[in-house]
């Protein structure tokens, strides 16, 4: 079951105000406190997960070349 929902004709509008100029300043929103959990918990969870991924080993060793003084970048 999909719980999510489509934004309100008005959200739409200020999201197509945004694509044609990023300029365009949007009305503050504010979230309830249940809200804000939610989206803490979300963002934990997904940064927690790419965290997890770890450094792949070629950019650790590029890391370690860029930090070696005697490395001429061969």
């Amino acid at each position: 079951m999909n719980t999510e929902s489509k934004p309100s004709p008005r959200v739409r509008m200020q999201m197509q105000k945004v694509e044609k100029n990023p300029a365009v300043k949007l009305p503050a929103v504010k979230l309830g406190p249940d809200i804000k959990a939610k989206i803490g918990m979300q963002l934990r969870l997904m940064y927690g997960e790419v965290v997890d991924q770890g450094v792949p080993d070629r950019f650790v060793e590029m890391l370690r070349r860029l930090d070696d003084p005697n490395y001429e970048g061969k």
